[in-house]
């Protein structure tokens, strides 16, 4: 009896203290909430070090329907993640061989943050993921009307503006051999990409994307909502994939873990 009777407070002390602990927590994250709402900010200035935390999902977990062609090159890209993951010696995901990641797969890594620094006639990205660089012009000119004036290349043409607080973007020229996401989905050369930023507190930035891509998707593909948040004191560092270092890598590691 007794000993029940110890059990019982301990197990009852245990639950209390968990409480006031997750209480604590919740205090101190309100706390902080309101502490970045409080401060002062532009929302035409998205400068700044900025962190995923929108859960990594790639562009959404309901892409449109895929067209034949969409559909065939789907079926050829082996990722490694997602419910048709294979070990990665079996796949073939364009960064296992030190292939760009491109855009705008590039945005969606969680641990890996982008860097805005805005300029009077340009907006800045920089990925610390292969350390590259991404130009949106906010000059005033238009994107390029014919293929023919197009370089297509690993993270395409951008332009931007600002309408109110929402900053939009489209971009053009994308090279297809990149993948939309971490899951393997396809893109044609013809696909467009908008992204529409609103900073709506000092460290929240939220972002939707839409493609459009009509050779590869029956439909427009529209992202929810991602958030991210402006971490001031981190620094990005050089994060390069070295393909003689991921070819070493692969014949000693990857491969023989994958059987091959």
């Amino acid at each position: 009896m007794h000993n029940s009777w110890f059990r019982s407070v301990v197990a009852l002390s245990i639950a209390v203290g968990l409480s006031c602990v997750a209480q604590a927590q919740t205090n101190r994250q309100g706390a902080a909430e309101s502490s970045a709402k409080a401060q002062p900010f532009s929302p035409q200035d998205l400068s700044g070090v900025w962190i995923l935390k929108t859960p990594y999902a790639g562009l959404s977990n309901h892409p449109p329907p895929l067209t034949a062609w969409g559909q065939a090159k789907f079926n050829a890209n082996k990722p490694s993640f997602g419910p048709r993951a294979v070990p990665p010696a079996q796949g073939n995901d364009p960064i296992g061989n030190c292939d760009p990641t491109g855009f705008p797969r590039n945005m969606f890594s969680p641990s890996r943050p982008v860097q805005f620094i805005q300029l009077p006639n340009q907006l800045e990205q920089i990925f610390q993921y292969h350390s590259v660089r991404r130009s949106i012009w906010t000059d005033g000119r238009e994107l390029p009307k014919s293929p023919d004036n197009l370089s297509y290349g690993w993270y395409g043409y951008s332009v931007g503006k600002w309408d109110g607080d929402t900053f939009i973007v489209n971009t053009v020229g994308l090279n297809e051999r990149t993948w939309v996401d971490h899951f393997g989905y396809p893109h044609s050369a013809d696909m467009r990409v908008e992204e529409r930023y609103r900073r709506i507190d000092h460290d929240t930035l939220e972002l939707v994307l839409t493609i459009d891509d009509q050779k590869t998707y029956t439909q427009p593909w529209v992202s929810e909502k991602k958030t991210f948040k402006l971490n001031p004191e981190q620094e990005l560092y050089e994060e390069y994939c070295v393909p003689s270092e991921e070819g070493n890598y692969n014949d000693f590691m990857r491969n023989p873990a994958g059987g091959k």
